[in-house]
């Protein structure tokens, strides 16, 4: 069995059981030593303690067995005191297949270990993502025994951090990630067709801001065979108000996503993306790019939210951001159109004097002689 199938601990254990060992080592020494994939010895100056949630009131921490020479690999971790290999508690041997929801502090301790240590970016000192809150919603997906990824929902109503009343307005996929060695398999659509079905009776959903261009490129598929979700999905900045959302399909469509250097996806300046083609409705029936001439505007703007009393408020339906997009140039074009013919209109007139001027002329230049 595995550190994940043990039976649970809640935090003061886990803990108070770190405390205890690393303040009986410091005062008898060892001469133990970890035999796993390197030899080192389990000394203080080996051992790290690792906080696992951003809200540090009471503190969770847990011992991490790193080599002398390099701090940021972790060996083993010190769990139901004894020591277990980093790959021993992404394991597990029970009958956990697909995506299942945390529960457990182990569970949560596999959340911490994918998103801050396995995948670590090569940048000495730098990691994939901050620490996530204790009540973070997380699902942890399972294959062949092993942890290979999860994501985590910020649920409609819930605080967007601890210093403000701000609440979501819709629910958010914030983070996601599959190990690299787990990748182009299919678990990135997985995730993604579980997060939309988990909000069935939701009419919008939103991505956390910003997408990195791996995810553009997952949700990009994930589009292309499910049409239904072209018109829920959003790119959004908390709290997603209406001028916090950016429809992904549509920025899709445009091009309007373009690789970094460092691997991330942001947007094109609006005035490099075209509209003027067919126009775009709520039916998603997108123009060419190469087709275009004008751009939409794409600015995104703060605003407030409603507080947690207030989360009645949250059921508002707005319309959908196509739709509105074509309304706008509908009015552009009749616009446009009367702008056309008021000029035809003067162009005649202008016509109609040079002809009268000219008829005037020859009138005058040639008269007619009486006998």
């Amino acid at each position: 069995m595995y550190p994940v199938d043990l039976p649970p601990v809640d935090e003061t254990e886990l803990t108070s059981a770190s405390e205890n060992y690393l303040t009986s080592l410091k005062g008898t020494p060892s001469n133990n030593e970890w035999s796993g994939s390197q030899r080192v010895a389990i000394t203080p100056s080996n051992i790290s303690q690792f906080q696992l949630f951003e809200d540090d009131h009471p503190a969770c921490t847990v011992l991490a067995l790193h080599p002398p020479n390099d701090q940021t690999l972790v060996l083993a971790l010190y769990l139901h005191k004894q020591w277990w290999g980093l790959d021993d508690v992404l394991r597990t041997s029970t009958s956990r297949s697909g995506l299942q929801s945390v529960q457990t502090i182990m569970e949560r301790l596999i959340i911490f270990l994918l998103s801050r240590v396995v995948e670590r970016p090569p940048s000495h000192g730098e990691v994939l993502f901050s620490l996530h809150p204790r009540t973070e919603n997380c699902k942890v997906l399972w294959k062949d025994n092993q942890a290979v990824g999860f994501y985590t929902v910020k649920h409609k109503g819930s605080l967007c951090d601890r210093w403000s009343s701000r609440c979501y307005l819709l629910p958010v996929l914030d983070t996601a990630l599959v190990r690299k060695s787990c990748r182009r398999r299919g678990f990135g659509l997985q995730m993604l067709h579980d997060f939309c079905s988990s909000f069935s009776s939701e009419d919008f959903l939103g991505v956390s801001s910003p997408l990195s261009s791996s995810m553009v490129a997952v949700i990009g598929r994930f589009l292309q065979q499910h049409e239904e979700h072209r018109e829920r999905l959003y790119e959004v900045e908390a709290p997603g108000g209406w001028t916090q959302r950016r429809n992904i399909w549509l920025n899709i469509q445009l091009g309007r996503y373009t690789p970094e250097q460092t691997g991330g996806a942001s947007l094109i300046s609006v005035s490099s993306c075209n509209l003027n083609a067919p126009q775009i409705t709520a039916s998603f029936q997108l123009c060419d790019v190469k087709q275009c001439e004008r751009s939409l505007s794409g600015e995104i703007l703060r605003t407030g939210c409603c507080s947690a009393a207030n989360t009645h408020v949250l059921d508002l339906k707005a319309p959908s951001r196509p739709h509105i997009v074509g309304e706008r140039l509908k009015l552009k074009n009749a616009s446009s159109n009367k702008t056309n013919r008021n000029k035809r209109s003067k162009g005649a007139r202008r016509t109609l004097r040079k002809k009268h001027k000219l008829s005037s002329e020859m009138t005058c230049s040639y008269p007619l002689r009486v006998k």
